[in-house]
């Protein structure tokens, strides 16, 4: 479980974190990176708990890795958001109160919004019935969220099955419906400051961009006031959903999206093999000049990697330092580094978000 200690420990470990960064791109000459800390505390926007019984109480509780027999009891978790820790107690109190609720409940995860929005997830080892919905209704309309409840893998939704969220950029909202399930950046504070860092580091741009990974279209919906088009591509079928009801919401006409992997796109681009799903898209309308790319722990494989290399200019956010430096290492030769960031997403832990332009040689 993460421990928070005081500031002084905090402007340590991101120290710590920045020579971290500043040495895995040394040998590419990487330029000195900017850093974007952390509030440090209540930055989560999302928590789950699992639920354990004492005196015959249900509680909430969370376990050190490894450990999945000794609870760590919790009332209140100073890591997530203040909407989250002011639900707590309300929601424990509910659930204290109705068997309706409370019976074989053995999960409950918090997903919120910067802009004040939240969704509750109950998840229950028995089967959901209208008793049940009821209370969920009640619950909903007292506590002014909305509620899904998990059974066998059914669910049952009392109001909406995602969260509003509008994050400002460049003097711009933009407004992102963020699902139950799919992946959201879990720190809405150094969120935004990501996309104000990539937003300025592409400049206005007269052609083409291309983005793999767009999940719900964080980066995406900015991204796209920068160029003249975008294509996008995303295999996950809760964010491309997503990702075309926030192009709607913003009322933005000028992104094409796509349900590929970044490997079956680069298959598709390297004339591997066609795919059905490309069959209304008309690649040679595109005049690329910028690659946006925000992959897994695991980074670009070999070949995706490659393709980068067919940009001008490629924008990389990565959620792990050693394979940025390994994809880094492959495209060094035709790409040189000129800008850099670290976003500390995860404060009080050895994870870190990082950034970097690379540009042709």
């Amino acid at each position: 479980m993460i421990q928070i200690g005081d500031s002084a420990d905090y402007a340590a470990q991101l120290q710590d974190k920045t020579q971290r960064l500043r040495d895995l791109l040394a040998p590419f000459t990487a330029p000195a990176p900017q850093v974007f800390a952390s509030p440090t505390e209540h930055y989560r926007l999302r928590a789950e708990f699992r639920l354990w019984r004492d005196d015959g109480q249900l509680h909430y509780a969370m376990f050190e890795p490894g450990n999945k027999h000794t609870p760590i009891l919790l009332e209140q978790l100073p890591i997530a958001g203040e909407q989250i820790n002011a639900l707590m107690p309300r929601l424990k109190s509910a659930w204290q109160a109705s068997r309706e609720l409370s019976h074989k409940l053995f999960q409950v995860e918090f997903l919120t919004t910067l802009s004040g929005d939240a969704l509750i997830t109950l998840c229950y080892h028995r089967p959901l019935d209208a008793a049940w919905q009821q209370a969920a209704e009640q619950l909903a309309a007292e506590l002014g969220v909305s509620i899904i409840g998990r059974s066998r893998g059914k669910r049952l939704v009392i109001g909406r099955d995602y969260v509003q969220e509008s994050l400002h950029v460049a003097g711009r909202d933009f407004s992102y419906r963020q699902p139950e399930g799919a992946f959201t950046q879990p720190n809405g504070t150094v969120n935004q400051k990501m996309l104000e860092w990539a937003y300025a580091s592409l400049g206005d741009r007269e052609d083409d961009l291309l983005e793999l990974y767009c999940g719900n279209g964080n980066f995406t919906l900015p991204l796209s006031t920068r160029v003249r088009k975008v294509l996008a591509t995303e295999i996950s079928k809760s964010s491309v959903n997503a990702a075309l009801a926030n192009l709607a919401d913003n009322g933005i006409d000028t992104i094409e999206l796509v349900r590929l992997s970044a490997e079956e796109l680069t298959q598709a681009l390297n004339g591997v093999r066609p795919f059905r799903r490309l069959a209304n898209i008309d690649l040679s309308s595109y005049d690329f000049g910028t690659v946006f790319v925000d992959p897994p722990r695991a980074g670009m494989d070999v070949d995706t990697c490659e393709l980068t290399r067919r940009f001008d200019r490629i924008l990389y956010i990565s959620c792990n330092p050693e394979t940025l430096a390994q994809n880094i290492a492959q495209l060094h030769d035709s790409h040189r580094i000129t800008h850099c960031a670290l976003f500390d997403q995860f404060p009080w832990t050895h994870h870190m978000e990082s950034g970097v332009l690379l540009e042709r040689r």
